[in-house]
């Protein structure tokens, strides 16, 4: 081995050993359970909220997902009903509306790993065909001359 090699190996690994230390526990568990309820592992009840009328406008339990839109504006909610079936509510938010989300029972992840999902079937998308059989076997630019 060169010089170079030795001095390169061990800075590589101390840039990468010192990257990795700066994360606390409890984020790299939060993220991991964001992971399983993203993939519909984790039971959770999710409230609707009208905090002027003091009542609960919806409530959905059950393996769901959830996140806000772009904008913070609305507030989404994905649950898995069966092997290929899903729900999805939104409550747009507003002074008076709010969500709030329970994790319903402990999920078991890891504090010093970070979970990641590989699904080789999510490359090759699912195509809908939306048209008129008869529209691609005419050419309308030489019916309308």
């Amino acid at each position: 081995m060169t010089i170079k090699k030795l001095i390169i190996i061990p800075a590589i690994c101390v840039t990468l050993m010192a990257g990795s230390c700066d994360e606390d526990d409890a984020k790299i568990a939060a993220r991991n359970v964001s992971k399983a309820a993203d993939n519909f592992e984790i039971n959770r009840r999710v409230v609707f909220y009208n905090g002027i009328t003091d009542s609960y406008i919806l409530t959905v339990e059950g393996m769901c997902s959830m996140d806000l839109n772009g904008a913070g504006t609305a507030f989404n909610v994905i649950c898995k009903t069966g092997p290929s079936e899903y729900k999805r509510h939104t409550l747009v938010l507003s002074d008076n509306t709010s969500a709030f989300v329970e994790q319903l029972a402990p999920a078991t992840v890891s504090a010093y790993h970070y979970r990641v999902t590989f699904k080789p079937q999510s490359i090759i998308p699912d195509v809908d065909f939306r048209g008129d059989a008869g529209e691609l076997t005419s050419n309308m630019s030489e019916a309308m001359q």
